[in-house]
């Protein structure tokens, strides 16, 4: 970032401006990353205008200091030092060599190796995607990828129920985290779900996200009344209900500056034309204040086209602003996405086709793959088929704000049998519905549950309800034919949830675990983990809250105990089991009591939607359809079974034939632009490659016995890592007790105790920050036999950064990363860097005593300045081919992306103004800064032949 200036001190922070990036950044006075500048005699500098100086002396005045400075027609004037150029390089290295500080030459190529692999991992295009605990999944690869590099991405991830939507964000914003594309992330969740995403953050991606809640809140107001509570924290994870429970909180948090906000269960917020919800109104609120939104549902259409509008209308409110013109677009996307197939199946095109493509991508570089459709050549027509597919999908639609994979196109997913067991109908339970037959003011809902009828309408006398429900016996038997396996039961009611467990308890000793909305967040953490744990109980009983967030995946049967009404609940209850991991096929038992609202239920789900063995994608819809005809069903205790017949066969014909219709329109064409199958396997590919790196392990070990800590080994692709006495720094994560790491995703997926060893784990990137932020290595000499050289030959090994100032807007680690450059240089200035490459040297090299290195040094002190001048020259010739490269990547990367946009938005308008303005601006941002990129030297080592 160049040099920075003080503009203000306070009791705790010092805020410095860096005019070469133009920002302010604000650091704790105790330990912040500042070292004064202060430029030695002899030193060349240069001032904000280019002209370089030689400095002569150094005058402090009131603090400041001031330079005596020489020309090079031999002028003398003064500088001050605000004048100084803002990138001014500094040469630490040899100051440290000439002053006799000479490390080992293990240092020494400790920082050569930190530097490489620093390069590597930023010009990586899966960085920041494949260091996670997680598996290597093609279709969350691709959305994240495609996501991550947007600007400031702002998506809707609506993945069907199992596919890993938590995955999808977590990796994004791991992902943008890493690069510092976002620095400040708020998620809001619903409460049940705050300690999972805790936990996953941590877990999956070593992510630490601090939980608000009213405790947190008020520690912080208290600590300092004046200071907004959510900026003490970069990371922060609350509930949307702790949010709206207070004004003061509403403003804080939309005040509080965020690069990234992610809602999850998005489908809550609640819209319509005529009325928005405060949950609705606080996320509007929150994304109009924040550049990076995303929405996470697993059903975007659970409440209506509308509803779905209305998300869509939180990322783009510009875009989706007219809900008509949206709906009549969404009727246009059928032919697009029956082209979109034809071509994916490689099929001759028809002339209505062929016609519409022509329409459609009619740009002049589009015409080329047109012919080529015909060609004889088979690669080159499938290139020119896949080119125009993605055309397709670029300019239709609403793929870039919407992603949706479903399981049929996501492929690995188990069996799901339906086992029903009709009951007799208790007779408390008939005369109770009897009681309310006819009354409207009963809901739809309470006719699946009598158990919670009974409970209202019971007389003084009457037995409790799990004393007469057949359900109870029923539920106690499968236990025992199914022990030990385990097994989820949901029931709609936390009261009914707390029954059950009662009963099984005192009448069959079965302690079973409960899950509901009245317990603590920690309570619910700890029932789960009591289920998952192999040596637990095997029975978790959840009310309806259990059906949303939880991955209880390792267990294979799961009991209904009621049905609810809405076809996405009983989707999102089937989905805790049935998702991405689950390695068995899923029973599904479904007790119900024949000639009642719940055999009407059952056989609604199983006849007419198929909703227990399938996904159901189109039942909200279908329900919606025949509401009216399925609660007056409901509502029948002696229901007619000619009508119930009837009711089941119009479902059936209207679920076939809305599936249909979404199977040949828009939620084909999102498919095909949510995971395009060709870049999602190359992106796998390239993460795949980087496990089990042998070079991360030897790397690690170097810092290991740099730093002072002691390895050993604990199984194949494990270690466990323990810091010795003479630990020469505070390694995060590192106790005493030490800490058991492997290098494998499958052992790190299956052990959860173990640290997942990644070129991106926090223990990494700390080990290769802590080298390069420090001296350590950065000045050496060494002792080479070599006989293509004359004793006593005098070679200089030097590593340059070419590094660039970078900040928030131009973002310059995307087109030049920190690229080391090494020279080898002679006193004729040729390199012999490719004579005599790193490795080599360090092969052949002896070890010279401190000592007698600070003595060479200082005997040679003139021709190593020599050497020095000569290798400068050098790096700065290298340097100039790679800031030329870094402009044409530039120039190609922004001017191809700007031209698409352009081309993009004449017929898909949810291209943002604000997204091209984005790159032109940041273009001619770039070359400025790419031009003031110079060569860095970062380490030397002196070189002596024998």
């Amino acid at each position: 970032m160049g040099l920075g200036t003080v503009v203000e001190v306070e009791q705790r922070t010092v805020t410095l401006r860096f005019p070469a990036t133009d920002e302010c950044r604000i650091y704790a006075r105790q330990g912040s990353p500042l070292t004064r500048v202060r430029i030695p005699v002899g030193e060349d500098i240069s001032d904000q205008s280019g002209n370089r100086f030689s400095v002569l002396s150094l005058l402090e005045d009131g603090g400041l200091i001031r330079y005596r400075v020489m020309d090079d027609d031999g002028n003398e004037s003064m500088l001050d030092e605000t004048e100084l150029d803002h990138l001014i390089q500094l040469n630490r290295p040899t100051d440290r060599l000439f002053s006799g500080q000479i490390d080992t030459d293990k240092q020494f190529s400790l920082r050569y190796q930190t530097l490489r692999y620093s390069n590597r991992r930023l010009h990586s295009p899966v960085y920041g995607l494949c260091g996670g605990r997680t598996s290597l999944l093609p279709h969350q690869l691709y959305i994240a990828h495609e996501v991550s590099h947007r600007y400031a991405p702002r998506v809707l991830l609506a993945d069907e129920v199992g596919l890993g939507k938590t995955i999808e964000a977590g990796l994004i914003i791991h992902q943008q985290l890493l690069t510092e594309r976002a620095r400040r992330v708020l998620i809001v969740v619903p409460e049940t779900l705050v300690h999972q995403w805790l936990v996953e953050m941590l877990r999956r991606f070593n992510l630490h996200f601090s939980i608000f809640d009213e405790e947190r809140y008020a520690s912080v107001q208290q600590e300092d009344p004046q200071h907004n509570p959510f900026q003490s924290e970069q990371l922060v994870l609350c509930s949307l209900e702790f949010l709206l429970a207070s004004s003061d909180r509403y403003n804080d948090v939309v005040s509080a500056g965020w690069d990234m906000l992610v809602v999850d269960e998005a489908h809550h917020l609640e819209w319509s034309p005529e009325e928005v919800s405060l949950e609705y109104d606080l996320v509007e609120a929150l994304a109009r204040a924040t550049r990076g939104v995303l929405l996470l549902t697993a059903t975007p259409e659970q409440l209506g086209k509308a509803s779905h509008f209305a998300r869509l209308r939180l990322l783009d409110p510009d875009r989706f602003n007219d809900l008509g013109r949206f709906l009549q677009e969404e009727n246009e996307y059928a032919p697009i996405a029956a082209a979109v197939e034809k071509l994916l199946s490689d099929q001759k095109l028809d002339t209505a086709t062929y016609r519409l493509l022509v329409d459609t991508v009619n740009e002049g570089d589009n015409q080329s793959l047109l012919e080529q459709l015909e060609s004889n050549d088979i690669r080159k027509r499938k290139r020119a088929e896949q080119k125009l597919v993605e055309h397709l999908l670029d300019r239709h639609g609403t793929g870039r704000v919407l992603f949706r994979n479903t399981r049929a196109t996501v492929k690995g997913f188990p069996l799901r049998e339906v086992h029903p067991y009709p009951l007799d109908w208790p007779e408390d339970y008939a005369e109770a519905m009897e009681s309310l037959e006819g009354s409207e003011t009963l809901e739809a809902e309470l006719l699946l549950y009598p158990e919670l009828v009974y409970e209202v309408t019971k007389q003084e006398g009457q037995p409790e309800w799990w004393q007469t429900d057949t359900r109870i016996p029923w539920l106690a038997q499968q236990l025992k034919q199914l022990r030990p396996k385990k097994i989820l039961v949901i029931t709609a009611s936390a009261d009914t949830a707390l029954d059950l467990a009662r009963t099984l308890k005192v009448e069959q000793g079965v302690h079973a675990a409960v899950f509901h909305e009245g317990m603590s967040i920690v309570e619910r953490d700890r029932a789960a983990a009591f289920f998952a744990d192999p040596d637990g109980t095997q029975i978790l009983i959840c009310s309806e809250i259990g059906s949303e967030g939880r991955n209880f995946q390792f267990a294979h049967h799961m009991i209904l105990f009621d049905l609810p009404l809405n076809p996405d609940l009983l989707e999102q209850r089937i989905g805790r089991l049935d998702r991405i991991g689950q390695n068995e096929t899923i029973h599904i038992h479904v007790p119900y009591f024949e000639h009642s609202s719940q055999s009407v239920m059952f056989h609604w789900y199983h006849q007419g939607l198929h909703a227990f063995e399938h996904t159901c994608p189109a039942g909200h819809n279908v329900f919606v359809e025949v509401e009216t005809e399925l609660v007056h069903a409901l509502r029948q205790v002696e229901t007619d079974d000619q009508a119930i017949h009837a009711l089941v066969r119009r479902s059936h014909n209207i679920y076939q034939k809305m599936v249909e219709a979404l199977h040949k329109g828009r939620d084909r064409l999102l498919e095909y632009n949510s995971c395009r199958p060709v870049q999602a396997q190359a992106l796998q590919k390239t993460a795949a490659s980087t496990d089990n790196d042998p070079a991360l392990l030897e790397y690690l070990e170097n810092i290991f016995d740099c730093y002072g800590v002691d390895s050993d080994f604990h199984s194949e692709h494990c270690l466990v890592i323990r810091p010795t006495d003479h630990i020469q720094a505070s390694i995060p994560g590192l106790t005493e007790d030490g800490m058991t790491i492997t290098f494998d995703r499958n052992i790190a997926l299956t052990n959860e105790d173990m640290q997942f060893m990644t070129w991106e784990h926090p223990l990494v990137s700390w080990s290769i920050d802590a080298v390069l932020s420090s001296e350590l290595g950065n000045s050496a000499l060494t002792v080479v036999k070599d006989d293509r050289y004359k004793p006593g030959t005098l070679l200089l090994e030097c590593l340059y950064v070419l590094e660039s100032a970078s900040s928030d807007s131009i973002q310059t680690l995307r087109y030049l990363p920190p690229t080391t450059i090494r020279v080898v240089a002679d006193q004729r200035g040729r390199d012999h860097a490719r004579l005599l490459p790193h490795d080599l040297i360090n092969k052949d090299l002896g070890a010279v005593p401190v000592e007698t290195a600070a003595q060479i040094v200082r005997n040679e002190e003139t021709a190593i300045k020599e050497l020095m001048a000569a290798a400068d020259q050098l790096a700065a010739s290298k340097a100039n081919e790679i800031l030329e490269d870094a402009h044409t990547q530039t120039r190609d990367t922004l001017s191809t992306e700007i031209n698409r946009l352009k081309a993009l938005r004449q017929v898909n308008p949810t291209i943002r103004d604000e997204e091209i303005e984005y790159f032109e601006s940041q273009w001619i941002a770039l070359n400025n800064v790419l031009d003031s990129a110079k060569p860095r030297l970062d380490a030397v080592r002196v070189v002596v032949t024998t």
